[in-house]
C-alpha cells in the first residue's frame, strides 16, 4: 500500500488518478464540485482507516487465550469480546452509509474514525469482561460509521481507470487486513510491550487513529451532501427493522456453536426472517409513496446487483471459513504459534491483493468471465488444501502453493464483481450501494465463521493431529462445494 499505481487515462481529466495525485500533491486536480482535491492523500487516509478497522476484526483472535486468563472471562464472554465488534459493525453499516450521504462523507468518516480511536483506547484500559464487550461494540459502531464512506468517497472522487485502481486497492486492503491482523496480534502478544500483555492489541490503534485524524482534517478535501440528501429523511422505522433483523441473525451465529444451537437460536433466526419480510414490505410501500427508503430500489435492482450481493457474501464466507479452520488446525493440531500461523496466510493475502490491483490489465473481453474462473480456481485450491493436510503433516511448500491459488481465486471472484457492480451504480446512489455491499461482505464473514467453524469443530473431535487433519479435510471439501455452487451467481450475462 505504500505505492499507488499511476493510471494514464481517466474519463474525467480534472480528477487525478490515485498516483497522479502524489501524496505530496498540494492540490492539483479538482473534485466534481470544482474544489481542489488532494486525491492521493484522500485515498491514503481512507484506506489506512479501513485497514485499521478491518485488522481489528482479526487482531484480537490471537489474544483471546491471554484475555481469558487475565480477565477470568467465561467462554461466552470471550466469544462476545471477539464478536461484539462484528455485531456493532454489521448492525449499523447501512445507517453509517446514509449518515455520510446526509452530512458529507469526509465529515462522517472523520467522526467514525474519532469514535473508533476512542473506543480502542477504552478497550485497552478495560478492567473487566463486561466493559471490554461494551467498548468492542462501540468500536464496531465507529467502524460502521467510518467504512461506508470509503467506497462512497472513491465513487465520488475517481472515474474510469482511476476508480478501477482505487477499488483494486480497496479490495487488497480487505484481503490483507485478515492475515496481517493475525500477524500483528501475534507479534504484540508475544512482545508483551511494557508488561501490558494483551492491551497493546487495542492501544496500537490510538496513535495511528490520531495521526489519521490530523491528516484527514488538514488534507482531505471538504465535501458537502447533495441538497436532496440533506432533506432526505433517515427512515428510522426502516433502520429499526433492519437492525432487528441483523441482530437476530448475528447473535445466534456468534453464540450458537458454543452453546450447541439451543432453541433460542432457531427462534432468533425465525425472527430474523420475519423482520426481514416486514422490512422489505415497508421499504417497498415507502418507495411507492415517494418516500426515502433506507436502501433505494434503484440500488437493489441496479444491473448485476442481486447476483453480485450473493457472490460477494459467499466469497467472504469462504474467506472467513478457510482462515478459521486452518488457524484452528495449525495452532491446535500442529502446534504452530500465533506468529507462524499468521505468516502462513501471507500467500493468500498477496494473491488476493495482487488480483485486486491487476485484474483490469487483462483484456476487457475476459472481465465478465473472471468471477467464474476465480470460483473454480478457489474450489480446486480448497480441495488441494485438504489433500496436503489430511495425513497430519504441515503440507510443506504445497500448502503455500494451494493457499496462493485460493487467495487468487477469491480475489478474482471479489474484485471484478465489486468494480463492475459499482460501475453500474449512479453517483447519487453510492452511499446506499456501499452500505449494502459492505453489509453483505460482513454478514458473509460472520456466516463463514459460524458455518465452516461448526463443520471443522464437529469433525476435528478432541483436537489430536489426525482428527484435526480430518476436520480440515472435510471443511475443505465443504468450501470447495460452496465455490462450485457459487459459480451460478457468476456466469457472464449480456451487457456485463
Amino acid at each position: 500500500m505504500s505505492t499507488i499505481p499511476s493510471p494514464r487515462t481517466s474519463r474525467t481529466p480534472s480528477v487525478p488518478a490515485p498516483s497522479e495525485a502524489d501524496p505530496t500533491d498540494n492540490g492539483a486536480g479538482e473534485s466534481r464540485a470544482g474544489r481542489p482535491v488532494r486525491s492521493g492523500w484522500l485515498l491514503l487516509i481512507v484506506l489506512l482507516g479501513q485497514f485499521m478497522a478491518i485488522l481489528d476484526s482479526f487482531v484480537v483472535n490471537v489474544a483471546t487465550a491471554t484475555i481469558r486468563s487475565e480477565l477470568h472471562a467465561s467462554g461466552a464472554g470471550l466469544q462476545l469480546v471477539v464478536a461484539g465488534y462484528t455485531i456493532g459493525y454489521a448492525v449499523l453499516l447501512i445507517t453509517g452509509a446514509r449518515l455520510g450521504a446526509r452530512h458529507g462523507h469526509r465529515r462522517v468518516f472523520l467522526a467514525g474514525l474519532a469514535l473508533f480511536t476512542l473506543a480502542s483506547l477504552l478497550c485497552g484500559v478495560a478492567g473487566g469482561t463486561g466493559a471490554l464487550i461494551a467498548f468492542r461494540f462501540v468500536q464496531g459502531a465507529g467502524a460502521a460509521v467510518m467504512l461506508p464512506q470509503v467506497l462512497s468517497l472513491i465513487q465520488r472522487t475517481y472515474d474510469g481507470p482511476a476508480r478501477a485502481r482505487a477499488l483494486g486497492l480497496f479490495s487488497a486492503v480487505i484481503a490483507s487486513g485478515a492475515a496481517i491482523g493475525m500477524i500483528v496480534g501475534g507479534l504484540l502478544v508475544d512482545a508483551d510491550l511494557f508488561g501490558w500483555s494483551w492491551r497493546p492489541v487495542f492501544l496500537v490503534n490510538v496513535p495511528i487513529g490520531l495521526l489519521l485524524l490530523v491528516l484527514g482534517i488538514r488534507l482531505m478535501p471538504r465535501d458537502e451532501a447533495r441538497a436532496g440528501e440533506r432533506t432526505r429523511a433517515l427512515d428510522l422505522p426502516g433502520l429499526v427493522l433492519l437492525a432487528a433483523a441483523v441482530m437476530c441473525f448475528t447473535v445466534p451465529m456468534v453464540l450458537g456453536e458454543e452453546q450447541g444451537w439451543p432453541l433460542w437460536t432457531w427462534l432468533s433466526f425465525g425472527l430474523c426472517a420475519a423482520f426481514a419480510a416486514v422490512f422489505a414490505g415497508y421499504e417497498s410501500r415507502l418507495a411507492r409513496r415517494g418516500g426515502a427508503p433506507l436502501i433505494a430500489p434503484a440500488v437493489l435492482w441496479a444491473p448485476g446487483m442481486p447476483p453480485a450481493v450473493a457472490r460477494l457474501g459467499l466469497t467472504m464466507a469462504m474467506n472467513a471459513g478457510v482462515l478459521l479452520s486452518l488457524s484452528l488446525h495449525l495452532q491446535s493440531g500442529l502446534g504452530f504459534g500465533p506468529l507462524r500461523t499468521g505468516l502462513t496466510f501471507l500467500p493468500t493475502a498477496v494473491a488476493f491483493g495482487g488480483v485486486g490491483l491487476n485484474w483490469r490489465r487483462l483484456p476487457a473481453r475476459w472481465h465478465g468471465a473472471l468471477p467464474t474462473a476465480g470460483l473454480l480456481l478457489a474450489a480446486v485450491s480448497f480441495a488441494g488444501t485438504g489433500l496436503v493436510l489430511r495425513d497430519g503433516g504441515d503440507g510443506g511448500l504445497w500448502l503455500y502453493a494451494v493457499l496462493f491459488g485460493g487467495g487468487g481465486g477469491l480475489g478474482l471472484a471479489f474484485s471484478p464483481t465489486l468494480g463492475r457492480t459499482l460501475a453500474g451504480v449512479r453517483p447519487e446512489h453510492a452511499a446506499d450501494a456501499s452500505g449494502l455491499l459492505t453489509t453483505t461482505s460482513q454478514l458473509g464473514l460472520l456466516t463463514g465463521v459460524a458455518v465452516y467453524g461448526a463443520v471443522y469443530l464437529a469433525e476435528a473431535g478432541g483436537g489430536a493431529v489426525t482428527s484435526s487433519a480430518h476436520g480440515v479435510w472435510i471443511t475443505s471439501l465443504a468450501l470447495a462445494g460452496t465455490a462450485v455452487a457459487a459459480v451460478g451467481t457468476a456466469l457472464p450475462r449480456r451487457g456485463r
